[in-house]
């Protein structure tokens, strides 16, 4: 959530340093992502260079038809001509002006200049010229105020958004009151009387027809009908404070409704009043067949299990997550309906994922708003409906079966103290309880409604009181002798496989464990969002997604990997198998490199032998005892790529861990060379193991070193030099003892494979 700091100090006094505010509201309440700066550069007066001015004269400009030249009245006598392009003002208006030398958002120094041979000494603002919107098809009309003020006065040219990430337990967090709440706790500071807590007064005779047929799905409802209300853009000061807060300024009293969710964590919606049929609400759930275009443009086939507003005999929204086309607020809308209501959490979260629709609002539903605060929100929304579109509030009703009581638990202070391990006098703990909005009574605790949903036992009010005393809780470890242990061998084996990718020049990344849908049975059956719908059964395509986005924001020496778990087929539930899988630039030689130095940083040996993968090269790619590897097929990423995918399990199998250590160093070893010719299909990595076979323990190296094609060996086969090393541990071999054990190996090869020994 984006909480301009300027709207916070509205509810609470910040007096505190923003770096200590943001550390001290991480660890106790929710985590702040950092501090965002906005508006114009503040500092070596630029702020004195914007200034109120009144228009006192226009006129075409006698060089350009879509140019007007204006004389502005800025306070210092003798007004300014500037040249403007807008023309959405005339003489009397109340504007914004930047002088000469003052500093735009986008980093440009005003100048004067002449502009098609006419003077310009200034300019008149539109609101993305101070960085209070995205609007600039016009300049902005201010309300009346004296020429030369600072504008800074009448705007928030300069201000600092504060980044929140709420936990999902913690709804009341979801608005700039409750984040105030908190700060004032915190701080012992302050804290303003939640904003609309007045009531909206008169209300003409009429009459709002409200039916709840859910009260499960919907337990409260409040509904007010204004009428002779004017649509039309909202002053400056909202549209600038919803625009820093992240939305989108549409009319006032769509402003209204999200400026008060914000504020109040509450969230409103508005009906067009004549749209509704009978003029009536009807809060049920869908009939099977109905359906609803929504405010997206898209025409939606609701279930009977979603819950719906409707009017007398249609749909006009989905309840908590977004109205209709039919009933919208628009230009010549004279005659509005506010809602402000309360929704089931789970019952909007279900219909939001069905629909794969979601909102501020439904955001808000999920993780459950208090309904007391429905009426909160509806008269701070009324009172600005009335100030801002005018009109009169015609009718008004709230349905309701019931609102919950209040949380009563019973508390005790000793028991705070014994879980923080710090002590907090009782005095203390009850007016920290208290400025949290918690009562107390009689060895009990009343919680406020806005936390009925997370605080219901004793040890949530401890809670309570530990997390605004995080700090004084000392540094200490738990006095047991369990704690202390060793890594087992496959977390030591996977802690040097890790070692040994970074040496290679590889970041670890982290990938999405969802895909799209594979040729798998381990489909989602609520879909998180249309890209991510399947389990994996792979990591190598995940690598070349990732890979893919590295390419488009032009990085280079590309080399990840991860260590993940992929999904296969099994019974009831997926095998669960944990690999590590990588991708670099480079072709089949360079990944091949690196399996084989991860087999021995492993202590193992691998053995390759050719293989077929879907993604890869279908000449270059092979595969050891413990996975695939080879070169990416040219058609998923431009340029030569390699990667590799192994199961970590078979990977620690063929780890010779724990290392036993032999004494080869008293008898020496004896070297020779033997070259084969084999078929061509029959790959190097079975003349080594049959090798290795034939001679047992005695022959202890054995690698290829050479493998040749050509007239000499003839046609469809190939050549291929071992370099052999036989030594024994008890007595110095003989060269009769090499030539015993060659002549075995040879012989082995000449069975198996058809091999002919090379002179």
């Amino acid at each position: 959530m984006r909480v301009p700091l300027s709207w916070l100090a509205e509810y609470v006094p910040l007096e505190m340093p923003l770096d200590e505010l943001a550390t001290r509201l991480s660890i106790s309440t929710a985590e702040i992502e950092g501090f965002e700066r906005r508006g114009v550069a503040a500092g070596n007066g630029n702020l004195e260079l914007f200034r109120v001015g009144r228009v006192v004269e226009t006129a075409k400009h006698p060089n350009a038809d879509r140019l007007q030249l204006t004389k502005v009245d800025i306070g210092e006598g003798e007004p300014r001509s500037i040249v403007c392009g807008a023309w959405n003002f005339g003489v009397g208006a109340t504007v914004g002006v930047a002088l000469p030398g003052a500093v735009l958002p986008n980093g440009l120094t005003l100048e004067q200049r002449k502009v098609r041979g006419e003077l310009s000494d200034g300019m008149i603002l539109a609101e993305d010229e101070v960085g209070l919107g995205t609007d600039h098809a016009g300049i902005m009309v201010l309300p009346e105020a004296e020429p030369g003020t600072p504008l800074a006065e009448e705007l928030p040219l300069v201000d600092t958004v504060m980044l929140v990430e709420a936990t999902g337990n913690r709804p009341d967090l979801q608005s700039v009151y409750g984040l105030a709440r908190e700060a004032a706790a915190l701080y012992d500071l302050p804290l303003a009387d939640m904003p609309g807590g007045q009531s909206p007064g008169h209300v003409s005779a009429g009459h709002v027809d409200i039916r709840i047929e859910d009260f499960v799905g919907c337990p409260r409802y409040i509904g007010r009908r204004f009428e002779g209300v004017a649509i039309g853009p909202s002053p400056v000061w909202l549209r600038a404070r919803l625009f820093a807060a992240g939305m989108r300024p549409i009319s006032n009293v769509v402003d209204v409704t999200n400026y008060v969710m914000l504020a109040l964590g509450s969230p409103l919606h508005a009906f067009d009043s004549t749209t509704l049929h009978e003029q009536r609400i009807v809060v049920r759930r869908a009939r099977p067949g109905e359906r609803l275009r929504t405010l997206d443009g898209v025409d939606r086939e609701l279930d009977p299990t979603d819950l719906v507003i409707a009017d007398a005999d249609r749909p006009v929204a989905i309840a908590g997550i977004m109205g209709g086309e039919e009933t919208e607020i628009g230009d010549r809308t004279t005659t509005v309906l506010l809602e402000a209501a309360n929704f089931d959490p789970y019952t909007i979260y279900r219909t939001s994922e069905r629909h794969r629709l979601r909102s501020e609002a439904s955001n808000r539903w999920e993780k459950g708003v208090d309904p007391y605060a429905a009426e909160a929100a509806a008269d701070l929304a009324t009172n600005l409906i009335l100030e801002l579109a005018g009109g009169e509030l015609a009718a008004a009703a709230d349905v309701h079966d019931g609102l919950p009581e209040r949380p009563v638990i019973a508390y005790r202070p000793e028991r705070a103290d014994l879980v923080t391990g710090v002590v907090t006098p009782p005095a203390d703990q009850h007016a920290l309880l208290g400025r949290l909005g918690f009562e107390r009574d009689d060895g009990k605790v009343v919680v406020p409604t806005w936390r009925a949903r997370d605080v219901t036992r004793e040890i949530d009010v401890v809670e309570e009181i530990a997390r605004f005393r995080l700090e004084d809780v000392p540094f200490t470890l738990p006095a047991r002798r369990e704690m202390f242990g060793v890594l087992t061998r496959e977390q030591q084996l996977r802690r040097r496989l890790e070692d040994a990718l970074v040496g290679l020049g590889f970041a670890e990344t982290y990938t999405p464990s969802l895909v799209t849908d594979e040729k798998t049975p381990w489909r989602l059956p609520e879909r998180i969002s249309v890209e991510l719908t399947a389990l994996r059964t792979t990591l190598t395509q995940s690598f070349v997604d990732a890979s893919r986005r590295n390419i488009d924001v032009g990085a280079g020496g590309i080399a990840l990997f991860e260590i993940a778990r992929v999904y296969l087929e099994g019974s009831e539930l997926p095998e669960e198998r944990l690999r590590v899988a990588g991708i670099c630039q480079g072709g089949y030689l360079r990944v091949k490199g690196v399996v084989e130095a991860l087999f021995a940083a492993l202590k193992a040996e691998p053995a390759f032998e050719r293989a077929e993968h879907p993604l890869l090269h279908p000449g270059k790619t092979a595969r050891t005892q413990a996975g695939v590897l080879g070169e990416l097929h040219p058609r998923l990423l431009e340029g030569e790529w390699g990667v590799f995918e192994l199961d970590l399990a078979d990977l620690f199998a063929a780890s010779h861990e724990p290392v036993v250590y032999e004494d080869f160093i008293t008898y020496p070893a004896i070297r020779q060379d033997v070259a084969v010719s084999v078929p061509e299909d029959v790959p190097a990595g079975d003349l080594v193991a049959a090798a290795r076979e034939a001679a047992g323990a005695e022959l202890v190296e054995a690698r290829v070193f050479d493998v040749y094609r050509g007239e000499q060996v003839g046609t469809g086969r190939k050549s291929v030099a071992l370099a052999l090393a036989f030594q024994s541990r008890e007595r110095t071999l003989t060269e009769e003892d090499a030539t015993r054990l060659r002549d075995a190996i040879t012989a082995e090869l000449g069975r198996r494979f058809g091999a002919e020994l090379r002179t």
